[in-house]
């Protein structure tokens, strides 16, 4: 059967669970999420989301589409993804391109600072929780909190450093990147030796944006400044 002048096609079960999974939690977040879903020249399909934190969510698989670049509606998406067949071709629905702005992260580019543990991601993460509920207020955490500057990153020739926002942590828990060491959700409740203490959240930085990798996605806050240390 040939497939439709517009369509995504996920190639595989555990692709399309892990598409379904990164919809999911995008409308969790966000029940109007629209989603981006962008071709790339390594044979993986980049699915994008603005999260409720004002950074990016990003997660790979592999498939093919046409366009490709399209924007639609998350939960359309996953609603077609999850009922069809492995490596068949989905109607991504009607296009929302207005509802994306800005351009994405380059695939390229980014410069390693350094690994942080994922515990100390996750703990950090739950103690502005903590914060954001005890004095946050019903339109959720305070904008002070979120812009807070969490995590102090420098790269290992010291010529370089950049700062994580309370924002991204929130995100990369929020979006499910970081799991157990069976592979498991992390809830609020999960000991934290549940994580394998060698996990590690990757930092890198380009011109323009922080990119902070766990192993089942990342997150992409954009650069405010990035400080060239005097050696």
């Amino acid at each position: 059967m040939t497939a439709p002048e517009r369509h995504i096609t996920v190639t595989g079960s555990g692709d399309r669970s892990d598409a379904v999974a990164f919809l999911g939690r995008a409308v969790r977040l966000d029940d109007t999420a629209a989603v981006r879903v962008s071709a790339r020249p390594d044979g993986l399909l980049g699915f994008w989301v603005n999260t409720g934190f004002d950074v990016l969510a990003s997660r790979s698989v592999f498939g093919t589409m046409r366009p490709d670049d399209i924007v639609a509606d998350a939960g359309m998406l996953r609603t077609a993804l999850s009922a069809a067949e492995p490596g068949s071709a989905v109607d991504p629905g009607f296009g929302l391109d207005s509802a994306w702005r800005g351009a994405l992260p380059a695939n390229s580019g980014f410069t390693q600072l350094d690994d942080v543990p994922a515990r100390t991601v996750v703990e950090l993460s739950r103690g502005g929780a903590h914060l954001a509920r005890t004095e946050g207020s019903a339109h959720g955490p305070a904008t002070g909190l979120l812009d807070q500057d969490v995590l102090d990153v420098t790269s290992r020739d010291g010529e370089r450093r950049a700062s994580v926002s309370m924002r991204s942590l929130f995100a990369v828990t929020a979006m499910g990147f970081i799991r157990d060491a069976d592979g498991h959700e992390i809830t609020e409740s999960s000991p934290l030796d549940r994580i394998a203490a060698d996990e590690p959240v990757r930092i890198r930085v380009s011109g323009a944006w922080i990119r902070i990798d766990a192993r089942y996605g990342s997150v992409f806050q954009r650069l405010e400044k990035i400080a060239m240390m005097t050696v």
